[in-house]
């Protein structure tokens, strides 16, 4: 259907039996929190169709042609807004960009159309080999160019702007030049993207490498920021795990609170990967994520 013929729902109400169904608007993620979308929840979202602004999916799960899990996304699509957020375009690497993944996600989009798009700011591919692992970059200007062109040809491939989005890490390249605030920045400037702000992203590298998280928030350009990723980590020694597996830390909600002060209210999404609690927890934390930038977004304003 026509994005201009579709009206608008209030996503999670209930509908009369026999009234007609109508999706939301593709464009339309509203700045309130969202949850990730995994299998074991499908049923219980379909049928107590919870409270909450919308989800997001991890787009290379959907790429087949059809299907369970592609049905189930189709069924929940006509019940809230969604947002493909992919995990091997590998927007970083050596290589030449994959176009048959980037026609299966234009493919996909078309079938789920998004109200946003998003990819890591990493590599995890070289010379044709894959690694199930989201790597940081060098910040160095070979390294900017690379990303640039590829940010641009993603985007002139799928028609429309992909928010780019911070990962953890715990070593830094000797040879970087470019601090990481700075480096994401400019590929936003550069190719006109958006970015996706993980603010326990930055929490964990920050931890881990020795740098204020506080100037990574106020050195990020506040127009180019689309949405923001919340998570849990775990502690190994010294280190700290970026596991999404944990509720989200209380120093990551002050942060994020912080976040806010600095960007207003945007789409907020929690993500939880391993360990998936029940769907009530999700939306738990969900919950506190619309409290704390409810209260902060009204302080500022």
């Amino acid at each position: 259907m026509p994005a201009t013929t579709e009206s608008v729902v209030s996503h999670g109400s209930a509908v009369a039996p026999g009234a007609p169904r109508t999706r939301p608007l593709a464009a339309e993620i509203p700045a309130r929190s969202g949850v990730g979308l995994r299998a074991p929840h499908y049923r219980e979202i379909l049928a107590t169709l919870p409270a909450i602004g919308w989800f997001e999916v991890h787009s290379e799960n959907y790429f087949g042609g059809g299907g369970q899990p592609l049905n189930y996304l189709e069924r929940i699509r006509a019940e809230y807004p969604i947002s493909l957020h992919g995990v091997g375009l590998s927007l970083g690497t050596t290589d030449s960009l994959d176009h048959a993944h980037l026609r299966a996600l234009k493919s996909l989009m078309a079938r789920i159309e998004p109200g946003l798009v998003s990819e890591h700011l990493c590599w995890s591919s070289v010379a044709g080999r894959h690694v199930n692992d989201l790597l940081p970059l060098p910040y160095t200007e070979e390294a900017l160019a690379v990303v640039c062109a590829h940010v641009r040809q993603a985007q002139e491939a799928l028609g429309r702007q992909v928010l780019i989005e911070n990962v953890s890490s715990y070593l830094q390249y000797s040879h970087s030049t470019i601090d990481e605030w700075d480096f994401i920045a400019e590929v936003a400037a550069r190719s006109s993207c958006g970015i996706l702000l993980d603010i326990n992203n930055i929490y964990v590298s920050a931890c881990n490498n020795g740098f204020d998280a506080r100037r990574y928030l106020n050195a990020v350009p506040a127009a180019a920021v689309g949405e923001i990723h919340l998570a849990g980590f775990d502690r190994m020694d010294d280190l700290l795990i970026d596991t999404h597996g944990t509720r989200v830390a209380d120093p990551v909600w002050q942060l994020y609170g912080e976040a806010v002060d600095i960007f207003g209210a945007r789409p907020t999404l929690i993500e939880w990967d391993t360990d998936l609690p029940p769907l009530a927890v999700l939306l738990q934390e969900a919950a506190t994520a619309d409290r704390v930038r409810g209260e902060r977004y009204a302080h500022a304003a």
